[in-house]
């Protein structure tokens, strides 16, 4: 890879088209978290390598913004590249848009993939430039003038899945989106995001290595429902099947002419969910009723048979964590281990488990500094070995056929020094501290957040990431629209919803500490007319205990820590050879 050509290639690209910038936002028409190849412009572009990247090349400079979990690999990558590093979601940052509008003068052009951004964050920036004298326009082709060898996208096939696993079949689902579009005043509503398209027709794919979805888009009005999709994606029988619940299936090509023959009057659409190029399809002819978007929000609150499912998974998981961490504690001195390899076993026990399907993202192994990288991805060219005396930060997940994963341990190799006995317990009194959590029905994850950074924040000491993610069942280990962070998100955490809990603390140049649990919101009761919510915890695997410094907790989280340990055993006891059980009791015993 030739940074420094590629990025030349695009400047002399932008200067033939008469285009004074182009923004690249670095996913694919979905809008997805996790692309295939041949939407990785910023990977082939600039080198690096995180999850969220955007940039903006100019007709001489280059720039690249992402957030506090990829800064010092982003610093790393970027090196000697030209590409200026612009940190993102900070107190100070500047957004590309004012960046570009201090850069740039009136009359000039700005151009981007009307493909690859949202409807709103599109009408944002066009806002914004006119305010200042400047255009914004939608131009594909731009990347492939320069990508001669740009890789094809690559079709996988889509499978039925049974409502033995998903616990509502496909005509109830449509008849409630149906009965909430109604609602809303809506005809229609057209369903861009994959994981929503999964789930709406209980189906699954196998486009990305970390998540089983295909490429595809959904229409549903009061009177039909429309899957489209590559055909040679899908066999005969399974669109008699589709048929059979009143399912038509057409070309994935077919969508723009099939939309434009068959506007509705009214249609719900998220705008931050759909690219601008097929919001624009709508925007002139019907009357978009923007919102959340409905899909989102009943696939993120799991039936009966969904979170039987992850709870089940979630066993699995942690037989297979346990066995790893015998296996680590075993082997450590005796054999070479080095973070690429941990990774490889850690995938190794999860495939000895029955119904998984695949990692749930690829597995962050940092070992000492690189733990302070709050992404890491360990390659052969990074990777280092696990010896001596440091910490081990080891973020890892899987899918199973019911259920998906995603579970962070931070263990002590060799002897734990007192600063990081103390870091590592002041993470785990936030952790408690959300697990504990009893809330009013309505509380939005804003207002949980600061429980998990209470103890930090008293020390001076701060996380720049978010605390919890919603969990998507067997499919993306990342879904919304609820979040626990401290930006402002309106949607409330209700009972059925599954999220992350994952305070962390990183020690640049020396360490990473990050503890992560997945839990259910549950209903806890009501009182004085009040309905509340906890928190019950579904990941099953021990707390490295020789990182905790007991005297910092309090006793109701030394209470919370034996109670967990002590379901962690009893969870798993049946499911382990005799040396590893032996082993995880000496884990669980009280503190």
């Amino acid at each position: 890879m030739n940074v420094l050509s590629n990025v030349n290639s695009l400047k002399s690209a932008i200067k033939k088209a008469n285009i004074n910038a182009v923004i690249l936002l670095g996913t694919d028409p979905h809008l997805s978290e996790y692309i295939p190849d041949h939407f990785q412009v910023i990977k082939w572009l600039s080198g690096f390598t995180g999850s969220y990247a955007k940039m903006v090349v100019t007709q001489d400079k280059a720039l690249l913004w992402t957030d506090s979990r990829y800064f010092i690999q982003a610093e790393d990558q970027l090196k000697n590249s030209g590409i200026i590093l612009m940190r993102d979601r900070q107190i100070d940052s500047i957004s590309i848009e004012n960046w570009l509008i201090n850069e740039l003068n009136s009359g000039d052009v700005v151009a981007l993939d009307g493909l690859t951004i949202s409807a709103s964050e599109y009408h944002q920036l066009k806002t914004n430039f006119a305010a200042n004298g400047m255009s914004l326009i939608e131009k594909e082709g731009l990347v492939d003038l320069i990508w001669s060898n740009r890789p094809l996208v690559q079709n996988s096939k889509i499978y039925s899945y049974p409502v033995s696993s998903s616990g509502q079949n496909r005509i109830e689902k449509l008849k409630t989106i149906r009965q909430l579009l109604n609602s809303r005043g809506a005809e229609a509503t057209l369903i861009s995001a994959l994981d929503e398209l999964a789930w709406t027709f209980n189906l699954r794919g196998e486009m990305h290595n970390f998540s089983p979805l295909f490429a595809g888009y959904g229409y549903v009005d009061q009177n039909k429902s429309i899957l489209f999709v590559s055909k040679s994606q899908i066999s005969e029988s399974l669109i008699q099947e589709l048929a059979n619940d009143g399912i038509e299936v057409v070309a994935y090509e077919g969508l723009v002419a099939y939309i434009s023959d068959h506007i509705p009057k009214f249609i719900y659409l998220d705008s931050s969910r759909i690219n601008s190029k097929l919001m624009n399809l709508f925007l002139d002819n019907s009357v978009v009723i923007e919102g959340v978007s409905l899909i989102a929000k009943l696939k993120s609150i799991k039936n009966k048979v969904e979170i039987s499912g992850m709870k089940a998974a979630h066993r699995r998981d942690g037989v297979a964590m346990v066995n790893f961490l015998y296996w680590l504690q075993s082997s450590l001195g005796k054999e070479k281990i080095t973070e690429v390899s941990i990774a490889e076993k850690i995938k190794s026990f999860r495939a000895q488990q029955v119904r998984f399907k695949g990692e749930s993202f690829s597995s962050i192994v940092g070992f000492g500094p690189h733990g302070a990288i709050v992404h890491y991805n360990a390659t052969p060219n990074t990777d280092i070995e696990i010896r001596k005396n440091g910490i081990l930060l080891i973020d890892s997940g899987g899918h199973y056929s019911d259920g998906t994963t995603d579970i962070t341990r931070t263990l002590a190799i060799g002897k734990a020094k007192v600063k990081q006995k103390n870091d590592f317990t002041l993470v785990l009194k936030g952790m408690i501290g959300l697990a504990n959590a009893v809330f009013p029905n309505g509380v939005k994850g804003h207002s949980l957040d600061v429980l998990a950074r209470n103890s930090l924040w008293k020390e001076k000491l701060n996380y720049g990431h978010g605390t919890g993610h919603g969990v998507g069942h067997y499919l993306s280990v990342h879904e919304g629209p609820m979040s626990i962070r401290s930006e402002i998100n309106n949607e409330p955490i209700v009972p059925g919803q599954i999220l992350s809990n994952e305070p962390g603390l990183y020690r640049e140049g020396e360490y990473g500490i990050r503890i992560e649990n997945i839990q259910l919101c549950i209903n806890a009761g009501e009182n004085l007319g009040i309905s509340f919510n906890s928190f019950e915890t579904l990941t099953l695997c021990p707390i490295d205990r020789r990182l905790i410094n007991k005297s910092l907790l309090n006793s109701d989280e030394v209470k919370w820590i034996n109670s967990y340990h002590k379901k962690v055993y009893l969870a798993l006891k049946s499911s382990l050879t005799s040396p590893v059980l032996v082993w995880l009791k000496s884990q669980c015993n009280p503190l």
